[in-house]
C-alpha cells in the first residue's frame, strides 16, 4: 500500500485462486485485553482527556480485529485492503460534537481501500478509500508499537484517513506522496471542502530514516483561508538489529473563526520512542513525552501533560500465532489551569495533578 505504516506483516499464504505469490491474499486476526490498575482509584473511571485505552480499573478488550489484503505490484496490479474492527478503542474515534453520516457503522471499518501500482517512472502508485494514515508515529494497534499505550500525540492526529492519492518513489532513498482527504477525524463531517496531506521519506541510510508528513486545509465551519488548520508531523528514527530509537514532533494551528478576537489556537507534542530487543523473547521500551495545548484545542482542556511510559514485553510464536504479554508502567502529569486526572473521588470528586498505572496486556495476532 501507499502507506509508512504497516498495520499487519506480509506472510506468504496460499493463494486462493492458485496463482502466483504475487496474486496472494494475506489475511490477519487481532485481539488485544487489558486491565488497567490504576493508583488514583481501584473504581472504574475514565482516563481524562484520553482518546485510547481510556478505560482505567476495570477489564477492558481495547480491541479485535481481522484484515484481508493483497498487495498492488508490478506483476499484479491491482491491490485490496478490507477489514473490521471493534472494542473500547473505536468508541475514541466517534466525534463528540459533529459525526459524519453513517460513522456509528463507519468505526466499525479498518480498511477499505483499493490501490494500483503503475509502470511509471520509478512505479507510481495510487490508492482510495479508508486507509491507515501516515501522520503519527504510533499505530492504532498496541501490537505494532513499541509500548502498550499511545503517546498524548498520536492520540491527537490521525490513526485512519478517507480519500485518495498516490506514491512515487522518486529514488532508492526518497519517497514522495500527495493524498486529497476529507476530515482530520475521519469520522467528522465539519464541511465538505476537500483537506490536503503529504508525505515524505528519505532513507539517510540503510539504518537511519526521515520522514516529514503534513495535512492542510479548512476544519471549521467557517472555510476561509485564513482559518485553516495546518499541521506538521516530523520523525527520525534510527533502527538496528536489535533496537530502535525515533523522535517524533508534532505542530499545529488554526485561527478559530468562533471567537471574538479569532485566537491563534496553537499545539504541539514530542516523545522519545526507544525498544530494545535484549534477550530472545524479551524485548523493553521506553518513552518520555511531553504534550502542550495552551488553547484547549486538542485535548478540550487547556493543560501541558508530561508522562513516562516503560514496557516489558515477553512474545511467544507458534506457527502463525503470535503472543505478546505486556506489563506496563507509566506516569503522567497534567499541569495549567484546567489540567489534571481523576482522583479517588472519581469523575464528581477533584482533580489531580498526577497519575499511575500499570497495565498488564495481551495481544494475540494471527497471520496468515
Amino acid at each position: 500500500m501507499l502507506l509508512i505504516l504497516n498495520f499487519s506483516q506480509p506472510v506468504t499464504a496460499q493463494s486462493v485462486l492458485d496463482s502466483g505469490p504475487e496474486d496472494d491474499f494475506h489475511y490477519a486476526a487481532y485481539l488485544d485485553l487489558s486491565y488497567p490498575a490504576n493508583f488514583n482509584s481501584s473504581d472504574p473511571h475514565p482516563w481524562r482527556s484520553k482518546v485510547t485505552t481510556n478505560r482505567l480499573s476495570e477489564f477492558s478488550p481495547n480491541m479485535g480485529m481481522f484484515t484481508l489484503r493483497k498487495e498492488a505490484t508490478a506483476e499484479s496490479p491491482w491491490g485490496i485492503e478490507l477489514g473490521g474492527q471493534g472494542g473500547y478503542d473505536t468508541e475514541g474515534q466517534m466525534p463528540l460534537v459533529s459525526p459524519m453520516k453513517g460513522a456509528d457503522v463507519m468505526r466499525y471499518f479498518s480498511r477499505a481501500n483499493v490501490s494500483y501500482q503503475t509502470d511509471v517512472g520509478n512505479g507510481l502508485k495510487f490508492v482510495g478509500g479508508l486507509m491507515g494514515s501516515f501522520l503519527g508515529y504510533e499505530s492504532f494497534y498496541a501490537k505494532d508499537n513499541f509500548n502498550y499505550t499511545r503517546s498524548w500525540m498520536c492520540d491527537y492526529s490521525p490513526y485512519f484517513l478517507i480519500g485518495g492519492g498516490a506514491l512515487y518513489p522518486v529514488s532508492d532513498q526518497v519517497d514522495l506522496g500527495f493524498y486529497v482527504v476529507s476530515d482530520y477525524n475521519y469520522l467528522d463531517y465539519v464541511n465538505s471542502q476537500p483537506k490536503y496531506a503529504g508525505q515524505s521519506t528519505w532513507r539517510i541510510t540503510p539504518n537511519i530514516k526521515l520522514m516529514q508528513n503534513v495535512f492542510f486545509g479548512p476544519q471549521q465551519e467557517n472555510t476561509a483561508f485564513q482559518y485553516w488548520r495546518g499541521f506538521s508531523n516530523s520523525i527520525l528514527e534510527w533502527a538496528e538489529d536489535e533496537y530502535t530509537i525515533g523522535f517524533a514532533y508534532d505542530i499545529g494551528s488554526e485561527k478559530i473563526a468562533q471567537s471574538p478576537s479569532q485566537v491563534q489556537s496553537l499545539w504541539s507534542g514530542s516523545a522519545l520512542f526507544t525498544r530494545w530487543n535484549f534477550y530472545g523473547p524479551w524485548t523493553a521500551g521506553l518513552r518520555p513525552e511531553v504534550y502542550w495545548d495552551p488553547n484547549g484545542t486538542m485535548t478540550g482542556s487547556i493543560q501541558t501533560i508530561a508522562a513516562i511510559t516503560s514496557t516489558l514485553e515477553y512474545k511467544l510464536t507458534e506457527g502463525g500465532m503470535n503472543g505478546r504479554f505486556r506489563l506496563e508502567y507509566r506516569y503522567d502529569n497534567s499541569s495549567g489551569t484546567q489540567g489534571g486526572f481523576y482522583g479517588a473521588g472519581g469523575v464528581d470528586g477533584p482533580l489531580v495533578p498526577g497519575q499511575s498505572t500499570v497495565f498488564f496486556a495481551l495481544l494475540l495476532n494471527y497471520e496468515r
